[in-house]
């Protein structure tokens, strides 16, 4: 059963069950717009998944069937009423573009499970996860030229890096709406599920994740982070110097001697 955990705020719910952290944007009467006490949330939550051995691999969602149709543009620069979120904002260097994902990512994979409205800082904080699962029905988009706005959140720079130029100048420079049938073909998102089964099939993605060895994905996923824009030849220094101590980890004894017996590993990130 996932236990909700006291870095939580008022719109923004973190919970732990077993390896997986589930995050919900928690502002349901805003479309799960962002606000501060959200992005403060966040920012802790991926700070938590980073700094507790035990987690594996994390979950963003959003409350009532609705990611996040992005920045509160009637409510920015209002400080929350929680005097203790107002603490952390003074704690926490750069908290709005850490929440964003933009900067601080957690070392461990992210998977968004995405309904309903994904636009916008939703879009932003979709292409900063790792995996990305979206219903059927859902609306993605960046809309923030058609606003006079500019997307804050690293996506003028990751979306054409991950997509390609051309997609990705159809999604910034139009700010139309996107079908997840459009984001599967360019590459943008990995699933498409039947309305109200992201959370689920994100959740099954998450145990999968989690029963692997978490040096071995945590070491993938920080070698990608780090050489994905070197030569091939200066990137592969830095894989072996990443990869040679998961080799020689208890782990990987472990997850050999599981094969060789014909059972499940019993992964302790050692």
């Amino acid at each position: 059963m996932a236990e909700r955990l006291p870095i939580s705020t008022e719109h923004c719910t973190v919970e732990r069950d077993g390896h997986v952290v589930i995050v919900t944007m928690n502002r349901p009467a805003a479309r799960n717009a962002l606000s501060s006490a959200m992005l403060v949330g966040l920012a802790d939550a991926w700070a938590y998944m980073s700094d507790t051995p035990e987690v594996r691999v994390g979950i963003l969602t959003g409350a009532d069937g609705q990611f996040c149709a992005g920045a509160d543009l009637k409510a920015m620069g209002t400080p929350p009423s929680d005097p203790a979120v107002q603490e952390r904002m003074r704690h926490i260097p750069n908290f709005h573009w850490k929440g964003l994902l933009r900067e601080g990512r957690p070392t461990k994979p992210l998977i968004a499970a995405i309904e309903g409205y994904a636009v916008a800082g939703g879009t932003e904080l979709l292409v900063g996860t790792d995996l990305r699962v979206v219903a059927e029905d859902a609306t993605l988009g960046l809309y923030e030229a058609k606003r006079g706005l500019f997307p804050m959140g690293g996506c003028a720079i990751r979306l054409p890096r991950q997509i390609g130029y051309a997609a990705a100048m159809d999604i910034l420079l139009t700010a139309r709406s996107v079908t997840p049938a459009e984001a599967l073909d360019m590459g943008l998102i990995n699933k498409i599920v039947p309305p109200g089964q992201a959370l689920a099939a994100a959740r099954g993605l998450a145990d999968q994740i989690a029963a692997c060895g978490p040096l071995a994905v945590q070491a993938i996923l920080r070698t990608y982070r780090e050489t994905e824009h070197l030569a091939e030849e200066e990137a592969l220094k830095i894989s072996d110097e990443i990869g040679w101590p998961v080799i020689g980890s208890a782990d990987a004894k472990e997850g050999s001697r599981a094969f060789k017996e014909k059972r499940p590993p019993n992964f302790e990130g050692r």
